[in-house]
């Protein structure tokens, strides 16, 4: 399993301290699929390398990986990242109607009745709410306009989302701008 680049790889777990003395480690999900993680899954590392679940305690919170079966061996994880390719998300992660991954929504315009806004550079997740992090359109900040605004990534706001044609239509997007 080679490594691919640095800006298809996913950061979506974080291993935490061992747990009692046969490796377990607290386990900090970052991604909404955690049925990703499971025995025999392989994620790669921060340094390179690869990482195999052995086992997975899901009441517990805890994960232990192969190779790494004692307290003093697991402990070289603590802080450790865990990264998947956009490619194996695709893959192994169900999306319901509707939903798109983020990074399929980075990079898309954002459009209010039919006039540019900007572009999305960044996802974020504020409580329970995402909002898509705009920079706004040169024009817009050459008029007097915040250089970015968040939008909530959803109704009444988000009319339609095309990750094909890289576009998004809202609606009261240029009210949340103005207010910026």
């Amino acid at each position: 399993m080679s490594k691919p680049s640095n800006k298809d790889m996913l950061h979506v777990a974080t291993l935490g301290r061992t747990v009692g003395l046969f490796g377990d480690m607290k386990f900090h999900d970052k991604s909404d699929f955690p049925e990703q993680f499971a025995a025999g899954a392989t994620f790669y590392t921060q340094k390179g390398g690869t990482l195999t679940i052995q086992s997975v305690n899901e009441a517990r919170g805890t994960i232990k990986i192969e190779g790494f079966e004692g307290m003093e061996s697991a402990k070289k994880l603590t802080n450790a990242k865990l990264f998947t390719t956009m490619e194996a998300t695709r893959e192994q992660c169900e999306l319901e109607e509707g939903e798109h991954f983020w990074f399929d929504i980075l990079g898309c315009e954002v459009y209010e009745e039919n006039q540019k806004l900007g572009v999305v550079k960044e996802v974020e997740r504020i409580a329970i709410t995402d909002y898509l992090s705009v920079k706004t359109d040169d024009a817009l900040v050459n008029a007097g306009e915040s250089k970015s605004f968040l939008v909530p990534y959803q109704k009444p706001f988000i009319l339609s989302t095309d990750v094909d044609a890289k576009r998004i239509n809202v609606i009261g997007a240029i009210d949340l701008l103005q207010s910026s």
